[in-house]
């Protein structure tokens, strides 16, 4: 009772931009909203609920992070985060439908029916007689990464521990005020990304941080500032101390983050490709897999962009099929069998990806059976296009085909082909079968006395697919 009292008596109103300076010596710049614009009404219901809860309740709370920046940037939130100084205790106390998550750093997440707002307690340095270099050194490994970061701070020392300037803006939605500590809201305006602190520590701190910079870079139209840019080539090498799942997912976010082809671009710049995808310089320096690789991640962004679903499997086995590819015919030509070569050069590929890049078991299955139903869509003869149509991959596998045929890759005709086959009726298709294609003969079993009954029946052999070659 005592902190919500204290609140209301020392609440300002909405005024003009305020700056103060902080005891670590950020300045504080409360800007209102005539100046930036964004009224409460443009923050989620969930999201209002949340701050509108715990401000009632004595404590303070803000939207933060990557909603603000968007709504600033006239985009919109894909999700609401909340940050505040009350314990995860505290929040969970207030919110009934709330749960606590997280190890390293406790967090909780209050649910609105169907939305769901992730509330976080104000982070501060490892001890507060420690400047934040050397509480940093104190909890990191050799390279400089964090291995623990579990402490609750001001304000202010949360928004000095996020990662970039633009993420580091605070808005409440009661005064409908942006609390900005570090020019961020500047930079937003100068469509600059500049890391907060010294760069060289906190790319230590965590390497990820670089692929972030090239991701939030594309998405948002903005230049990384020289001061920011300047070491990532040096550093790239600490990417290989990243724990590979964690690689995984900021690489899936850049993939799908509609803007993956600049993404791939600027990686290959910056020299931030090796490590995690290690077949990317080979892919990019054959002219037919450069090809294949633009049009996969060109096709990927524009349905992110249209809101159409992106299958992460289909994009990875964009990413790798070149070098499936080559060993598939290397090993063809050294006399294995088409299929089973091709089964080990997917095995051998996927056994060296997934060290460096730990690709879920589900994206392996998808990538797989997409790339063994290439060499079927030769077949254009006898049942096998109709037992081909009825996969349950044919769309995929098919639109990866397409791919191979615009890239150059494959005879553009095998892609028109396809296409008037799924279009046409029962009897055109059945015309449009190739004559020349004759099935290989099933060779014929011979009869065992035993196994012969009494009508003289011996058992059906399977109808196996022939292979092509």
């Amino acid at each position: 009772m005592i902190r919500k009292l204290l609140h209301r008596v020392f609440k300002r109103k909405p005024s003009a931009s305020v700056s103060a300076s902080t005891a670590s010596g950020t300045r504080l710049h409360i800007i209102p909203r005539k100046q930036h614009g964004i009224s409460r009404n443009h923050i989620s219901p969930c999201a209002l609920k949340v701050t509108a809860e715990l401000q009632q309740a004595g404590y303070s709370a803000f939207v933060v992070g990557g909603a603000v920046r968007d709504l600033l940037l006239g985009l919109e939130p894909k999700d609401y985060d909340v940050a505040t100084n009350a314990t995860p205790e505290d929040v969970r106390a207030v919110f009934r439908r709330s749960r606590i998550i997280g190890r390293r750093f406790r967090l909780v997440h209050v649910m609105c029916g169907a939305e769901t707002v992730e509330v976080s307690t104000f982070r501060g340095n490892s001890s507060p007689d420690e400047d934040e270099g050397a509480a940093a050194k104190k909890h990191a490994d050799e390279h400089g990464r964090l291995l623990r970061d579990n402490v609750f701070g001001s304000q202010e020392e949360d928004a000095v521990r996020r990662d970039f300037t633009v993420n580091a803006l605070f808005y409440d939605p009661a005064n409908e005020e942006i609390w900005d500590y570090l020019n961020g809201y500047d930079d937003i305006k100068a469509k600059r990304l500049r890391i907060i602190g010294d760069p060289l520590l906190r790319y230590r701190e965590d390497p990820v941080r670089m692929l972030r910079a090239v991701r939030l870079a594309a998405k948002l139209e903005m230049q990384v500032d020289a001061a920011s840019a300047a070491p990532i080539g040096d550093l790239a090498p600490l990417l290989r101390n990243v724990p590979p799942s964690r690689l995984f997912d900021e690489m899936l976010k850049l993939l799908l983050s509609g803007h993956a082809l600049a993404c791939v671009v600027d990686l290959r710049a910056r020299g931030l490709h090796h490590g995690l995808l290690p077949m990317l310089d080979v892919i990019l320096e054959q002219p037919l897999g450069e090809r294949f690789i633009t049009l996969a991640l060109k096709n990927t962004d524009e349905r992110v962009r249209q809101e159409k679903p992106v299958s992460p499997g289909f994009l990875f086995a964009a990413l790798l099929w070149h070098e499936v590819l080559a060993q598939w015919n290397s090993r063809q030509a050294a006399g294995e069998k088409p299929m089973l070569a091709l089964q080990q050069a997917m095995d051998d590929v996927l056994a060296v990806q997934d060290k460096e890049l730990a690709i879920p078991r589900r994206y392996d299955a998808i990538m797989q059976e997409i790339w063994v139903m290439q060499p079927r869509f030769l077949g254009r003869g006898g049942r096998r296009p109709f037992r081909l149509l009825e996969h349950p991959r044919f769309r995929a596998a098919y639109d990866f085909m397409l791919l191979r045929c615009e890239s150059g890759e494959m005879d553009a005709e095998l892609g028109q082909w396809w296409e008037t086959f799924q279009r046409v009726s029962a009897g055109e298709r059945e015309a449009m079968l190739l004559k020349d294609e004759v099935p290989k003969k099933r060779r014929k079993r011979r009869r065992r006395p035993e196994a012969v009954t009494d009508a003289g029946a011996s058992p059906d052999s399977s109808d196996a697919d022939a292979v092509i070659s």
